[in-house]
């Protein structure tokens, strides 16, 4: 028996999110806090063979397991956190794409992330975070630790773009770095 590991995938619209990325082939993306990485695998077909996909994680168990799963392709996969400098090139990355993390940051963590976004990102590349509403739901964490949209653009200094509904419980707001 395999254990079922833990993901937002069965949360998400992951067609809906996609098609709201505008993702071209040859872009290198981002996947921070990738969990099992299915995202990253999305990406990676959608990026096509010129692009890459950074499927970043603290949980080096997880990393290990994608890792295998995705030898010789265009994802690379890399144990790290992202609210501190990572091993990625400066403005090197077309879009960064945190799903259902952005809540466990503390506030000096928050500030470390966004000084690796500003390093990471190309100029007019974006960032999407999806998180789940700041309402009582079935899923998610306690409440106090869930930001609403005006909340979050608020803690982040990029340029927000779009805010979409990805599910009933969550939203994902895009940013671009100007």
């Amino acid at each position: 028996m395999t254990k079922k590991r833990k993901s937002s995938e069965e949360q998400l619209d992951t067609t809906k999110i996609l098609s709201h990325l505008g993702i071209c082939p040859g872009q290198t993306i981002l996947d921070a806090g990738c969990g099992d990485g299915y995202m990253a695998k999305k990406f990676s077909t959608l990026v096509g063979n010129s692009g890459k996909i950074y499927a970043l994680d603290y949980r080096r168990e997880l990393i290990n397991t994608l890792h295998e799963e995705v030898i010789d392709t265009n994802i690379e996969t890399l144990v790290g956190d992202i609210t501190t400098t990572t091993k990625l090139e400066p403005c090197s990355i077309d879009l960064v794409y945190l799903s259902t993390v952005f809540h466990i940051f503390s506030p000096a963590q928050v500030v470390m992330f966004e000084e690796e976004m500003q390093r990471v990102l190309r100029p007019n590349a974006q960032l999407a975070i999806v998180n789940v509403i700041k309402e009582e739901t079935p899923c998610g964490p306690p409440l106090k630790m869930r930001s609403s949209p005006e909340e979050l653009r608020a803690k982040i200094s990029l340029t927000p773009t779009k805010l979409v509904e990805v599910n009933m419980y969550f939203y994902m707001q895009i940013f671009q770095k100007k």
